[in-house]
């Protein structure tokens, strides 16, 4: 069959170009990818880590290995990642605290956290739930926030740490409702937890997925979540917006960052991927009972996520007065 002459020509020339495209396109991955998590095996964190790893893993047609480097509330890892070639080969999974808060409470952060990463996608988001002793003489948030301001500063919550979620909740509400309340800071939340079941502090902000049984054993008093929507887990609680707070908001999340300099083709498959894996039954139905909601983003969307947490953050982090260097 003859072609016309236009067409033979066109013809001859994609015959030409579509082995020099393939040649320039990149081929990836090449090899194992490193999804670099920023806190030690066995944690919340780490297993969120490691469940997207597998899925993104079958994926991609290569594995990704997770590698833990905990240190300094996720610097350590957060640097690594930084000065790692930017390839595509070595990702890391960045939270709320490491993207977005690290940035206040460390004064010689050695990475910039908008500067020296590419975002490639949200993985997941939670919340934390504000729970009390059972013997407080409160059911709502209005009620907590009356009796802080009865008694200014009597009101005491635990939390993980300085410049932990739950100790920043417990600042955000402080300074939303315009109320005194006393931050007793342990090391880690299980110590904390022991000394509310024990009535020793009224409260707490934890993660709902640490909360659930103690909540419906009556163990402890659910008074708000801190995230814009209710929790399926706890779907007779208010969020602290429905209660009267209207500017509180604390959302917890995790996704997955490249180092800056990342082929953008790179970062949108590796985008493209990550929101097929979430948005699958099987991981929305994993993500909800961890107590979090699967929620995939574009790369724009997740860098200017972290450009408002980090703008959100601040103030709060420098009014609670915690550093950790």
């Amino acid at each position: 069959m003859r072609f016309p002459r236009s067409l033979s020509a066109v013809a001859a020339a994609l015959a030409l170009a579509t082995p020099f495209a393939l040649a320039q396109a990149p081929a990836y991955p090449k090899q194992p990818v490193t999804l670099v998590v920023p806190f030690p095996a066995g944690g919340p964190t780490d297993a969120m880590a490691r469940v997207l790893a597998q899925k993104l893993g079958d994926r991609l047609g290569q594995q990704v290995v997770v590698d833990n480097k905990g240190g300094a509330g996720g610097s350590i890892a957060a640097e690594f990642v930084a000065k790692a070639s930017a390839d595509g080969h070595t990702l890391f999974f960045g939270t709320t605290g490491t993207m977005a808060i690290n940035p206040s409470l460390y004064s010689k952060l050695r990475y910039d956290p908008v500067k020296d990463f590419a975002p490639v996608s949200l993985m997941a988001t939670t919340m934390n739930v504000l729970v009390v002793n059972p013997q407080v003489p409160a059911r709502s948030l209005a009620d907590v926030i009356k009796l802080a301001k009865a008694k200014p500063g009597d009101i005491t919550y635990g939390s993980a740490g300085n410049g932990s979620s739950n100790h920043l909740s417990g600042e955000l509400f402080r300074s939303t409702a315009g109320i005194q309340i006393s931050h007793i800071p342990y090391k880690g939340s299980a110590p904390a937890l022991v000394d509310l079941l024990g009535g020793r502090i009224t409260m707490m902000f934890d993660t709902i997925a640490q909360q659930t049984q103690n909540i419906a054993a009556g163990k402890v008093r659910a008074i708000a979540v801190t995230g814009p929507k209710r929790s399926p887990l706890l779907p007779d609680v208010p969020t602290a917006q429905e209660a009267g707070l209207k500017d509180f908001d604390v959302t917890i999340w995790f996704g997955v960052l490249a180092p800056a300099g990342t082929p953008a083709p790179v970062i949108d498959k590796l985008s493209r991927d990550i929101a097929a894996v979430m948005s699958t039954d099987e991981m929305k139905k994993r993500m909800q009972a961890d107590g979090a909601e699967a929620r995939p983003t574009s790369p724009a969307e997740f860098a200017a996520l972290i450009r408002s947490d980090l703008a959100k953050w601040s103030p709060v982090v420098k009014a609670s007065g915690a550093t950790l260097d």
